[in-house]
């Protein structure tokens, strides 16, 4: 369970320091929303269904949709650089 654990805590601070590095907007959204299904993940290993359920949609889902639709409101949609 640990290694699990573990992995899924790597996955995240990965995802996260990619948010913050990547120049192309896209993918930070994308890297975000690894973030949020990870940590949907370790809600899930810690026995809350309720709690990764609504991470998952509103962490995940909701938030990257906004983003995203931000991003194509503000111009900055860009696939290539």
């Amino acid at each position: 369970m640990i290694w699990i654990v573990s992995i899924v805590v790597l996955v995240m601070l990965a995802s996260a320091i990619a948010v913050l590095v990547l120049p192309n907007m896209i993918a930070a959204v994308a890297a975000a929303s690894v973030v949020s299904l990870a940590l949907a993940v370790l809600f899930a290993l810690m026995k809350a269904p309720d709690v990764a359920m609504t991470e998952a949609a509103i962490g995940a889902g909701l938030s990257a949709l906004l983003l995203a639709m931000g991003l194509k409101r503000l111009g900055l949609w860009q696939l290539e650089d």
